[in-house]
């Protein structure tokens, strides 16, 4: 449990506050860029703060704030310009930064405009995502996280609004053990209520509900460990409780502040799910899919990198339950808009959230004392061409393939590699508009590998 006043040190995300000034220590993704080129400007809260987003008739980008000096005119009904975003009222220009540089119905030799500024944050694209850092300046470099910028691969983004705070999003990551009822029990409740257990997992071995199932048997001790961006958890298993034998299994990799990234060297799926904080009690959170293919299977080109919007009810208004990130979703908003720390019941398999919590302040004190948190590069020698957030090699691989795929904990990530072999209904992806190209695409990468091994 955490005190009423840990927790809002944790939750609590507006300007001022110990989370928001961590958070605007960091280049945070708040549009997909296909989105802002298909409505030019709008409307964006971020950290508390309400701004609108914009791309010039020069095509350049562009996040100030969302009221006109002059008349507090919404600016989200602005006019693009060539140099910046002009009010729809009375014609007041706005640059990139926010400084005023035409009041067209003042006088011609006016001064006026030059005292004029309103807020203004720098953005960046990257991987088919707008950034924008909201902190002090200068600001640091935006760090080429590997999924963002890896060549061969397809991507497609997709975004949803919760009704609830960023840190019950996020704790999901520190939680390997939650996959055993959220994502096996409850999914093979649902699909029996919706009589499509025979329909969709009538393969007791390969569906991930059972996988997720099984990976409750023989569980010794859960584990978590800082890496040099974030944390590692997981499940350590012991045959003498049931496993099929003693190993460890590896959890979803933790790049902080707010990043959960699935997948591992040598599988196809890829993907990251980024918690951005909006306010305190709504989060907009961004699936990024990336499918790497080989060096032998060329991946489709993509001009830009396509968005689609993730749904949490269905026609009839009922919460979607049959996917594995729906399930996720559900858990989270049923905590409430910020859940009570103080009042929960922690037990052994909360190791890995203990030690996220303790992460998180231990990284709001070196703010709070001037200095820089995890993952803020200053130093371009620093950087690589592709920063991987955890471990990344062949010996990776074979790890992941003897441990996930063989292991107790079955092949609970592996189904996300077989969307070709009718998988694609078990997770997000289902509603992307790339997903049929991805299927083709695992086709071809499995029949190059098959052929590649004679």
């Amino acid at each position: 449990m955490l005190s009423v006043e840990a927790n809002e040190r944790l939750t609590r995300v507006g300007p001022g506050t110990p989370m928001g000034e961590l958070m605007r220590r960091y280049w945070v993704p708040i549009r997909p860029l296909a989105q802002l080129l298909d409505e030019d400007v709008m409307q964006v809260r971020i950290l508390g703060e309400d701004l609108v987003l914009f791309r010039t008739l020069k095509g350049e980008l562009g996040l100030i704030g969302d009221r006109c000096a002059h008349r507090r005119t919404g600016l989200r009904y602005g006019i693009p310009d060539e140099d910046g975003l002009r009010c729809c009222y009375h014609g007041w220009l706005y640059d990139l930064s926010g400084q005023c540089i035409e009041t067209p119905l003042e006088a011609p030799e006016s001064t006026f405009k030059e005292r004029i500024k309103i807020t203004g944050y720098p953005v960046q694209e990257l991987g088919g995502l707008v950034w924008a850092y909201l902190g002090p300046a200068p600001a640091p470099l935006l760090p080429p996280w590997d999924l963002l910028v890896m060549p061969n691969a397809l991507r497609q983004i997709g975004v949803v609004v919760l009704d609830c705070n960023w840190l019950q999003c996020h704790e999901n990551t520190g939680d390997p053990a939650h996959s055993v009822y959220l994502h096996g029990r409850l999914f093979e409740y649902v699909l029996k209520k919706q009589g499509k257990l025979e329909e969709r997992a009538a393969e007791g071995g390969v569906h991930t509900l059972y996988s997720r199932i099984k990976s409750g048997v023989g569980i010794e001790s859960l584990f978590a460990r800082a890496t040099p961006h974030g944390m590692e958890k997981g499940i350590n298993y012991t045959k003498a409780l049931g496993a099929d034998r003693d190993f460890t299994s590896r959890h979803s990799t933790v790049i902080f502040p707010f990043f959960t990234q699935t997948g591992g060297a040598g599988q196809v799926r890829q993907e990251f799910q980024i918690r951005v904080p909006i306010d305190d009690t709504h989060t907009y959170h961004i699936n990024y899919g990336c499918y790497l293919a080989p060096p032998s299977v060329d991946a489709p080109h993509q001009d830009a990198v396509p968005w689609y919007d993730v749904p949490l009810i269905d026609e009839n208004g009922k919460p979607i339950l049959d996917y594995v990130l729906a399930q996720d979703m559900v858990a989270w908003r049923s905590q409430g808009d910020i859940t009570d720390r103080s009042q929960e019941k922690l037990g052994r398999t909360d190791e890995p959230i203990i030690f996220l919590r303790r992460q998180l302040e231990e990284q709001l004190r070196i703010v709070e004392d001037g200095g820089d948190p995890m993952n803020v590069f200053r130093n371009p020698a620093e950087l690589p061409e592709v920063l991987h957030g955890g471990a990344w090699d062949e010996s990776v691989a074979a790890w992941w393939t003897e441990n996930k795929v063989k292991g107790a904990a079955g092949s609970s990530s592996d189904f996300r590699s077989a969307y070709h072999k009718g998988h694609t209904m078990d997770d997000v992806d289902r509603y992307g508009p790339v997903t049929p190209q991805v299927v083709e695409l695992m086709r071809e990468i499995e029949e190059a590998r098959a052929k590649a091994a004679g």
